[in-house]
């Protein structure tokens, strides 16, 4: 709409008489745009789950690459995405990395229409569906910018919270689109349900049509009057502690291509190192938390190494990595954010695998291809755990603004632990199981109280970090912590795979909670210790 050249929102005259109109008008939009990136990043849950159900040529353990690929890339895109506001105006930023969603988008939409397209078709349009992912960081920072800091931690629980609706938008409406010609002609021609798939609305019987190549092509409804909007409802703020030296929007598009690519060409490497032979990697078998880190700090090297504005305006920003806080809030925002990312990626394949199935003895050997009639639909249930967890999310900010970041996180992570051994006791007892479907309600109820703690969790994490840190250090450091929690969306489905594939679903969520119960300690030493140097209750 405009750039802004000068904006105190600490400043309550100019807050009341301007600021909050302006900063209202550009959440909001960035909301949709949010929303709109989440769902195109994690529709692979979806999508992989009817793939199945219509009998595509490709095992499942390769199946559950396609999420992992997309996760991986959205979250190291997450990187360069931190640093965009300054370099290029959140307009500008917002503008152009929503636009790069249709691509993957209609991609993936022409690829669902034959059953036969490769598996390498499939891959390279889940890394381009990282483009959704790595928007967050950038939609995060910008929003930061806009309102005084007691407004922050409601401000970003909305952003987020209702951004990460995109997942549960996308678990509800492309199964719906899936059972209906919605494009005519254009959309072209349905395939046959091998086995029952669902919707919102309940079952839908095998041997009934499906349209699964919806599930890109709904998206474009969405993004194509989104880009106009964003173009024409945003504003870049070019104050000197926000976005100061951006250019032209075309230079700035140009920048922000150029990051991208580091990002996606530190990502692929890393794919190839990690994906076994059969999923046209490498066949290694490096341990994937090592390529992670050389995938984060290769992606950081090489930004570091563009010349010009873009390495000097980076060289400013990096000073968050001499803050021990920017270490320790990515690894408990990892704990709230990066489970919720990566249980929404993993929740519906899931529950078809360890649900979906009969796990009988057949010759002394315990069996997990069985049809199960009497499972749930995935389709039917797992929208409703990111649901809670997006909805809740701003509660979180809410409850954060008025009590203390670090005392809600604090509770949260005591009910992640909790939570995670509960859902791993009755994996265990379903994946052992002929009629699995017995274990099914505690095992979801649980889930559900998990997807709930991490949602508020996230709410409460964003409140410590506008605590610790300065204002201009607040934005690169929430942009930096979500990329590094992000890649729960590829860990977590990774490590569903390889444990379904060992027949020991239940040694993944021990793991976790794990994991959890560290970040408790953490949480405590560093902010609800009294004397700690920053005491948040």
């Amino acid at each position: 709409m405009s750039d802004i050249y000068e904006w105190t929102p600490e400043n309550s005259q100019f807050w009341q008489s301007r600021g909050k109109k302006i900063a209202t008008r550009n959440l909001w939009i960035s909301i949709l745009s949010l929303l709109s990136g989440f769902a195109v990043w994690l529709y692979w849950g979806i999508i992989t789950v009817q793939m199945l159900n219509l009998g595509f040529p490709i095992a499942k353990s390769e199946l559950f690459t396609l999420m992992a690929i997309a996760g991986l890339t959205g979250a190291t895109l997450r990187i360069p995405s931190s640093f965009f506001i300054r370099l290029c105006g959140g307009r500008n930023t917002i503008v152009f990395t929503t636009a790069l969603l249709i691509i993957p988008a209609l991609g993936t939409g022409i690829a669902l229409q034959d059953r036969d397209t490769p598996l390498w078709v499939f891959q390279l349009l889940a890394l381009l569906s990282g483009f959704g992912g790595g928007n967050f960081a950038s939609s995060m920072s910008n929003i930061s910018f806009f309102f005084p800091r007691e407004k922050q931690g409601l401000a970003l629980g909305l952003n987020a919270g209702l951004g990460n609706f995109g997942v549960t938008t996308m678990q509800i409406i492309v199964p719906l689109f899936m059972t209906f010609g919605a494009f005519g002609a254009m959309g072209g021609d349905p395939m046959v349900l091998v086995s029952a798939s669902g919707s919102l609305i309940g079952k839908v019987p095998a041997g009934s049509e499906s349209w699964i190549q919806n599930a890109g092509f709904v998206w474009l409804l969405l993004l194509i009057p989104l880009v106009v909007a964003t173009w024409f409802g945003m504003d870049n703020i070019r104050t000197d502690e926000v976005s100061p030296d951006i250019g032209s929007p075309l230079a700035s598009f140009a920048k922000i291509t150029l990051m991208l690519g580091i990002g996606l060409g530190t990502a692929l490497i890393g794919l190839w190192l990690i994906l076994p032979e059969s999923a046209n990697g490498a066949g290694w078998q490096l341990p994937k938390e090592i390529v992670l880190l050389m995938v984060i700090f290769g992606t950081v090297y090489g930004l570091k190494m563009l010349p010009g504005d873009i390495r000097s305006s980076l060289n400013r920003q990096y000073r968050i990595f001499n803050n021990k806080h920017t270490w320790v809030m990515s690894v408990i925002y990892t704990m709230t954010f990066g489970s919720f990312i990566g249980f929404s990626a993993a929740f519906p394949l899931a529950i078809k695998v360890i649900f979906g199935y009969s796990h009988v003895m057949v010759d002394g050997v315990m069996t997990h291809d069985t049809i199960n009639p009497s499972g749930p639909s995935s389709l039917m249930y797992a929208w409703m755990g990111p649901f809670i967890g997006a909805l809740i999310r701003p509660v979180g900010g809410w409850i954060a603004d008025r009590v203390g970041g670090a005392l809600v996180t604090q509770i949260c992570a005591l009910i992640m632990v909790a939570s995670a051994l509960g859902v791993a006791y009755y994996m265990k007892a379903a994946y052992a199981s002929a009629t699995p479907e017995e274990y099914f309600l505690p095992f979801f109820l649980l889930f559900l109280t998990l997807f709930a703690a991490t949602g508020i969790g996230n709410g409460s994490t964003f409140r410590t970090i506008a605590m610790v840190f300065p204002k201009e250090q607040a934005g690169p450091v929430l942009g930096w912590t979500s990329a590094v929690a992000a890649y729960g969306a590829f860990y977590i489905p990774q490590v569903f795979g390889e444990q379904i594939k060992a027949t020991t679903p239940e040694h993944a969520l021990a793991g976790f909670a794990l994991f959890y119960a560290v970040c408790l300690l953490i949480n405590y030493w560093f902010y609800l210790r009294k004397d700690g140097e920053f005491y948040n209750p």
